[in-house]
């Protein structure tokens, strides 16, 4: 196993650059070695003390790649997944039958779907509320019941921001826990768990990795408690743990994600402060605009930037909507976010009927390109023809 943990005096960017900055004992490699074997040995003595047993429930890569993200939330322990859908289930099926949820009305619009339909059959009740304000929370609570309170923030594809401390303090009178999915903040932009949650989840597809290339999630505990043992069973049980291999990539991507997400956030408040003021554009949802109704909070809760999404509503409606994504060259069509390419999505398209999204939003995920480049391009889109 490696050496040379980090030491705790050195920077987060310093840690993630050098994935904590350990050194393989074996071979003295900078750069972690992929463990791809299913199964390990066991002593002469039947026991075995290199904790390793098989390959479902545990993976030295793995290890790895959970302990960088432990290190970013300052969490007692993390988990990786195989895909962020993966994560958020295997908290909500640590639940017993008969625990009720309360979860945003604006969410990752998949996770929506199965706690409208498939929580069901495994006995949880869910409301849906307006996340953003805390009374609704509140109000949604049953004490002695509800046992996870659910927030997004900030939420997709809106963007808008809920208060952590608060509904951590609402979950906590409950005796619930309050799980936070942070994929877009990102654990270096707001710190769910200092902020008194109980669970983090990261859609690891996007930010962590960064490339496009991977697909994970991950789940980071501010203790090691029973609740934490359970999510460990249905990931083990259930055969959800990521592979080696995905792992690895997982780890390269992270140690470049505070560079990639200081240029991101940057171009994200430029290409935001551009089409605020455009004529073929009615209103751009953004935390880091001061006309962003949760740009208050935002400024408070997130440090060092807004993030790297934003969604733009096009002054003539759905079609018009559709016709500039069309006619980009630079920008990609294509869902996800996070990735070093820049994308864009009609977003009401791909959620389909019953969606709360607007149907003349464009998401964007902006990338490392210049953003100069990325504002010319969505600026022909959008005047079409002329």
């Amino acid at each position: 196993m490696p050496t040379d943990h980090t030491s705790p005096r050195w920077s987060v960017r310093s840690q993630l650059a050098q994935a904590m900055g350990r050194i393989d004992a074996a071979t003295r490699a900078v750069t972690a070695p992929l463990h791809l074997s299913t199964t390990y040995v066991r002593d002469p003595d039947n026991q075995y003390r290199s904790s390793f047993v098989y390959g479902r429930p545990d993976n030295a890569t793995v290890r790895e790649a959970e302990e960088v993200i432990a290190m970013l939330e300052g969490a007692a322990g993390a988990l990786v997944f195989g895909s962020g859908m993966s994560a958020a289930t295997a908290l909500f099926l640590s639940l017993a039958p008969g625990e009720h949820v309360v979860a945003p009305q604006v969410m990752y619009w998949a996770l929506r779907n199965w706690l409208k339909v498939d929580a069901a059959a495994w006995g949880l009740t869910v409301d849906f509320v307006d996340a953003t304000d805390p009374d609704a929370i509140a109000r949604a609570v049953k004490p002695g019941v509800t046992k996870c309170v659910w927030l997004e923030t900030p939420c997709n594809p809106t963007w808008e921001v809920s208060d952590i401390a608060a509904a951590a303090d609402i979950a906590h009178r409950a005796e619930a826990i309050l799980a936070v999915d942070s994929t877009v903040a990102t654990p270096l932009l707001t710190q769910p768990l200092s902020l008194g949650a109980d669970v983090v989840m990261h859609s690891a597809t996007k930010y962590l990795n960064g490339h496009s290339d991977v697909i994970a999630g991950a789940l980071a505990s501010a203790r090691d408690d029973e609740r934490w043992a359970k999510v460990k069973r249905v990931r083990a049980t259930l055969g959800q743990i990521l592979g080696p291999f995905e792992a690895y990539l997982l780890l390269r991507g992270m140690r470049t994600l505070e560079a990639r997400l200081r240029l991101q956030c940057q171009s994200a408040m430029t290409i935001a402060r551009h089409f605020s003021t455009h004529p073929r554009v009615a209103e751009v949802l953004y935390p880091g605009l001061a006309s962003h109704p949760g740009h208050a909070l935002a400024a408070r809760q997130m440090q060092g930037g807004f993030g790297g999404m934003l969604s733009i509503r096009v002054r003539a409606g759905e079609q018009a909507a559709i016709e500039a994504a069309a006619r980009v060259q630079l920008w990609k069509r294509a869902t996800s976010l996070g990735g070093v390419e820049s994308l864009i999505e009609h977003r009401a398209s791909i959620e389909g009927p019953g969606t709360p999204c607007p149907p003349d939003l464009l998401r964007l995920s902006v990338g490392l390109e210049s953003a100069d480049d990325l504002i010319a391009d969505l600026d022909r889109a959008l005047q079409g023809n002329e």
